[in-house]
């Protein structure tokens, strides 16, 4: 009759059926307790380097507690039922729900960016960029680490207790069914967006990522599922989104006008005068001004800081404010321009599988990319390349290009620029060469300052030698510069904090400063005769998806029938983030007008249909 135990009787014991119970109630009451404790060290470590005051708002929404727990104790349990062996559950539930929350620890510390579910997907890109910031361990680490030896050396010690076969049979199918009902909960976009709004205790309730932490990490971590596949806008219409596209036909750039376009998204590329601040020894953006003066510029307003690079990236050659997981062929304007007969290339002096740009560009339309892997290695022992290097080869490879009988278009990516800066020695020249060096800032800001602006230094000489070729070229060409997004500037933005800066994002002045960087469209005088325009002039301040519709706005070209569908959404609407804030008619709002909402609304249905339905 050993079978209708739930505990396994050992022969010289003469348990009871209350016996039985009291082992029940004491190993899964650990468990539970256990369960628990992975919960609060899980959000103790949520909070990141940000203030621990921010712990207390945990606990003003019992909400946010009970969704942090429920999957670690939905874990412990099955793990439970399936090992028996309370101590084992225990620590391959800290493994991964502590593993987890350290990993988001780290990234909230170095890039102030929240660990998601979608990063998991780019686990190889993780691992290698996190060679290149110094790990460390403080007390919130250490305690956590003790936590979870503690914990297991007790369970395994005094939780001994193991289920038969039929106990632990029903404690999984019970976790199961208890997932089920979890992670539809942890998904509710109801739930997450207004059952758990917990935005008192924050310094800036319009920053993402503090959004994020509010919730505490295991919690909004699972919600991040959704963000990691595709799903529809709100109110998606296949048909009315495919009948709107019918509506326009792709136009041909005429054969006459077929300049030729380079465009570079330069690595955490941004211009600090607009700041004011931090005080420069040098002019180091005198280049970048004097091209603004003869060119096309705005700001450009990204979705992310001082990280996400693919995003800018992506956004502007897809025209999608929004982005999917592109793993197949994807409508996007490279494949625009090949229709129109142009040789489409591009290179990143980075490895070919960061962001999986290998597979992705191709699925975006580019013909061919360069790489470490199969270009740049050879130049410099198989390792990344800077400025020094990328800058003549781009123009190489321009000179191929467009040596042809077939116009020719590229985007490229640097790699210069990319933090973090190192705080304890110059990469260029000397200390205070760069950023005057009187005592303001510390021996750690005053060398990740002086870094930084000597690579903006150094980018800039390159930028001066490429437009001083162009400007010599017979042939028409159009050169798009952007950066990408801010840069790092020390863990925690503590350099940001010392210069002062203004991120206070429930302003307009704070949200810009925080997102934006500049864009500059510049033409020689071969593209100018070519196309009747004078490309001069302040632009608008435009997300990165609409940047193209100002390329082609200027060109006088129509372009494909996609982007003539969004035009009216860009020309009112210019900036549609991801925080759910918009820049409407040059005003910052969360509620638009009922045109605008509606313009809105159409575009994110026309980039979700036009993004899964590739035309070929």
């Amino acid at each position: 009759m050993n079978h209708f135990f739930l505990f396994q009787r050992r022969p010289d014991t003469g348990w009871t059926a209350r016996k039985r119970a009291g082992f029940w109630v004491w190993n899964l009451g650990f468990l539970l307790l256990a369960a628990m404790g992975i919960t609060l060290v899980s959000l103790l470590l949520a909070v990141g380097p940000y203030a621990l005051h921010l712990c207390l708002g945990y606990f003003e929404c019992p909400l946010i507690l009970l969704l942090n727990f429920l999957p670690c104790a939905a874990l412990i349990f099955l793990l439970y039922g399936l090992t028996g062996r309370a101590g084992a559950s225990f620590l391959l539930t800290a493994a991964a729900a502590l593993g987890l929350s350290v990993g988001n620890y780290y990234k909230l510390t170095f890039r102030d960016d929240p660990l998601m579910f979608a990063d998991l997907l780019l686990l190889k890109e993780a691992g290698n960029m996190a060679g290149k910031y110094k790990l460390f361990l403080d007390w919130k680490l250490v305690l956590a680490l003790l936590c979870v030896a503690g914990g297991w050396l007790f369970l395994h010690f005094f939780v001994r207790g193991r289920p038969a076969r039929r106990g632990r049979q029903a404690c999984t199918l019970l976790c199961i069914g208890a997932w089920a009902v979890i992670l539809p909960l942890c998904r509710n976009s109801t739930v997450y967006d207004v059952r758990t709004a917990n935005y008192e205790r924050l310094d800036n309730v319009w920053s993402s990522t503090q959004q994020y932490i509010s919730r505490g990490f295991l919690y909004p971590f699972v919600h991040s599922v959704n963000d990691a596949f595709e799903t529809p806008p709100e109110g998606y219409d296949k048909a009315r989104a495919a009948a709107l596209l019918e509506q326009y036909e792709d136009a041909d750039i005429p054969e006459e006008q077929k300049v030729n376009i380079v465009g570079i998204m330069l690595e955490a590329y941004n211009d600090f005068t607009k700041f004011g601040v931090p005080e420069l020894a040098t002019d180091v953006y005198k280049v970048w001004h004097d091209l603004e003066a003869e060119g096309y510029s705005g700001n450009l307003v990204t979705n992310i800081f001082a990280g996400g690079t693919v995003d800018t990236e992506r956004c502007f050659l897809t025209g999608y404010s929004t982005l999917g997981n592109f793993r197949g062929n994807t409508n996007a304007y490279p494949w625009y321009f090949r229709s129109q007969g142009y040789t489409v290339e591009g290179m990143h002096p980075c490895y070919q599988w960061f962001y999986n740009r290998l597979n992705i560009n191709e699925n975006l339309g580019f013909e061919n990319y360069q790489y470490v892997e199969n270009y740049f290695g050879q130049l410099t022992d198989g390792t990344v390349a800077f400025d020094d290097v990328f800058f003549p080869e781009l123009i190489k490879a321009y000179e191929k290009g467009a040596a042809g009988d077939k116009p020719y278009f590229s985007f490229s990516v640097t790699y210069q620029g990319h933090g973090p800066y190192n705080s304890e020695i110059c990469w260029w020249g000397e200390r205070g060469d760069f950023v005057v060096d009187d005592g303001t800032y510390t021996d750690e800001e005053q060398y990740i300052l002086d870094n930084y602006f000597g690579s903006i230094a150094n980018t800039n000489k390159h930028l001066k030698e490429l437009t001083d070729y162009f400007r010599e070229d017979d042939e028409p060409v159009i050169l798009v510069l952007f950066g990408d997004h801010n840069p790092w500037m020390g863990d925690g933005n503590s350099v940001y904090t010392a210069m002062g800066v203004d991120f206070d994002m429930s302003t307009q002045e704070g949200f810009l400063n925080y997102y934006s960087t500049r864009y500059l469209i510049w033409a020689n005088d071969a593209a100018k005769e070519t196309l009747g325009s004078d490309f001069q002039g302040e632009g608008p301040d435009v997300g990165p998806y609409f940047l193209m519709n100002e390329l082609f706005r200027l060109c006088g070209w129509d372009g494909p029938a996609y982007m003539q569908a969004i035009d009216d959404t860009a020309a009112q609407v210019p900036v549609v983030h991801t925080s759910g804030r918009y820049l409407e008619n040059g005003v910052l709002t969360d509620s638009l007008t009922p045109e605008g909402a509606a313009l809105v609304s159409e575009y994110k249905n026309l980039q979700y249909y036009w993004r899964n339905h590739f035309a070929g």
